[in-house]
């Protein structure tokens, strides 16, 4: 299996900048897993497809402002960084631009130095370990100075925070959006649950690795970057039984798929607890738990682009992309939705 077998051509103006005034008025389309047929509609249309008895599984995890400027203490050079994964102690491991001056010893301060990181370590891939000193709470700071990690596609500048969130953010940790969510307003998902549908939650904080290009032409050879994620036991107890009860499972997200396909056991059987995955689906997977998922539209020959066509066929949704593209859906990030189902 070839990376470029998930190549698709895409027009750079289909790529979103901004999210759209009314969350849930983003189109979508529905891609029919029994035969690969499509239907055009609008996100709120949602609820015909849903039936009573079944699961929304959403990812409840928060973006973080991980983005910061600083300058280096001995030049004053402007040093970019990236939050990615916090360690111990203060400690977080971060991607830092531009990476040369930032060697183990120098030293950054931000925002007239009410924060300051030392570089102590280089490690995967040249991310640096940034040693944080500060007066007061962390997250206070963060706020104050930090900025929303868009993706590198997006260049529109974010007039409100709170757009790169969905309306059920609840626990920060993540460098990117769980995209599929930021369609659901709160009125929606009071519809969503008036018509009999649970909406479950896990957390999975979502890393760089969502991002990063396949590199590698084999797609086998692709290493994921590990994710840290959460199942806690009354929702895995509320996902088993609407399995047992013949309801449907379906995802909000790749990184709710995601979560969900590394929790279950080869019983099919969704085990509460916490844990690293690295889990990677493409065309040949099995999944064990989702019956249907919401997502976005993904990058070309992204492990995204692979994940929904493990689940919808390859074939199924390279033909899906190509009509979004002729019916000029919005990709990405901020842009419209499929319903695997």
């Amino acid at each position: 299996m070839r990376t470029s077998d998930f190549y698709y051509e895409l027009p750079q103006e289909l790529i979103a900048q901004d999210p759209l005034e009314d969350r849930s008025s983003s189109r979508l389309m529905h891609l029919s897993m029994a035969d690969g047929s499509i239907e055009h509609r609008h996100f709120r249309d949602i609820l015909d497809y849903l039936n009573k008895g079944d699961t929304l599984v959403i990812n409840d995890t928060k973006v973080i402002p991980a983005r910061l400027y600083g300058h280096k203490e001995e030049t004053g050079a402007v040093i970019e960084i990236l939050l990615l994964k916090r360690r111990e102690n203060d400690i977080w491991e971060c991607l830092v631009k531009p990476g040369k001056k930032a060697r183990p010893g120098a030293k950054i301060t931000f925002g007239d130095g009410i924060l300051k990181g030392e570089i102590i370590d280089v490690v995967d891939e040249g991310n640096r370990l940034i040693q944080f000193h500060y007066e007061g709470i962390f997250e206070e700071i963060l706020d104050q100075l930090g900025e929303m990690p868009l993706p590198p596609y997006i260049t529109h500048k974010l007039k409100d925070k709170n757009r790169y969130q969905t309306v059920y953010a609840k626990h920060e940790g993540s460098a990117a959006a769980p995209t599929a969510g930021l369609h659901f307003t709160k009125e929606l998902l009071e519809q969503v649950k008036a018509k009999g549908v649970n909406i479950a939650h896990v957390t999975l904080h979502v890393g760089l690795g969502t991002f990063r290009p396949v590199k590698v032409d084999d797609v086998e050879q692709h290493h994921m970057h590990s994710e840290f994620y959460i199942v806690e036991e009354d929702q895995a107890k509320l996902i088993n039984d609407t399995k047992k009860n013949g309801g449907r499972v379906i995802a909000v997200g790749t990184t709710s798929c995601r979560t969900l396909e590394s929790a279950t056991g080869e019983d099919g059987i969704l085990k509460a607890g916490s844990g690293w995955t690295e889990i990677f689906i493409y065309p040949g997977y099995k999944f064990k738990m989702i019956d249907g998922l919401i997502t976005n539209f993904h990058l070309p020959e992204s492990t995204l682009v692979m994940l929904v066509s493990a689940l919808a066929g390859k074939e199924n949704i390279m033909h899906a992309y190509e009509v979004a593209v002729q019916e000029r859906y919005r990709f990405f990030s901020f842009g419209d939705a499929m319903l695997i189902l």
